[in-house]
């Protein structure tokens, strides 16, 4: 470990509620949103089930396939994810709401997909400074942390791009099964290309006294 785990929890804290924070902005400002968080809206249109209850169920798919990745069970890495995808949904809850109340989701299209482009950004900041502190993460971040240095040589963005089949595969067949299409818009474009690239940036240029924290065992 390279860093405290002061300094570790911090990474984690922070990147949860700035991760929340970020896709409350997608969810409220309607001009499209993360892959993932696109995935679980239009099967919330299509199914009537809660997004909550959808991205807890996708996040718990991830954790599963995470066990694979690593070809060995760990009940701590489960154990945590659990727990993130607990507490990001309930967030991400809150904050959605927060910005409803606050009246985003009437504003402009232009200014609505600024905000929601914010939020990616936003996310995606969070996203690298969890999995540099490496406690814990959401299980789909895991995921990509995990293609990115056990499969792919360090590339973040390659990560990103194989990570999105899934999600891209859910929202094409909620738009045949439904003719409709949902949460898919500019800021989805936006994610697409540009995820792994502000990861990247983001563990160069944002709090970069925290490093990647490998744990012994890992393989990286």
């Amino acid at each position: 470990m390279k860093n405290s785990i002061q300094v570790r929890l911090f990474g984690l804290v922070g990147g949860l509620l700035l991760n929340a924070f970020g896709n409350g902005l997608c969810i409220s400002g309607n001009a499209g949103s993360g892959l993932w968080t696109a995935a679980a809206v239009n099967l919330n249109r299509l199914t009537g089930t809660s997004i909550g209850v959808i991205l807890f169920s996708l996040g718990m798919l991830n954790i599963i396939a995470n066990q694979f990745l690593i070809h060995h069970w760990d009940p701590r890495r489960f154990i945590g994810e659990l727990c993130f995808i607990f507490f990001f949904s309930y967030f991400v809850n809150i904050f959605a709401h927060f910005f409803n109340q606050l009246g985003i989701p009437t504003l402009p299209f232009l200014i609505r997909a600024l905000i929601s482009c914010s939020g990616v950004i936003l996310f995606c900041i969070a996203i690298s400074l969890y999995q540099r502190a490496n406690i814990f993460m959401h299980p789909n971040d895991d995921t990509t942390n995990l293609l990115r240095f056990l499969y792919l040589s360090g590339n973040s963005t390659a990560a990103q791009l194989v990570d999105f089949i899934v999600p891209i595969a859910i929202i094409i067949f909620c738009f045949v099964s439904s003719q409709q299409l949902h949460a898919v818009n500019i800021a989805t474009l936006f994610s697409f290309l540009l995820n792994g690239i502000i990861i990247a940036e983001a563990d160069r240029l944002i709090f970069p006294q925290l490093k990647h924290n490998f744990k012994n065992g890992e393989g990286y």
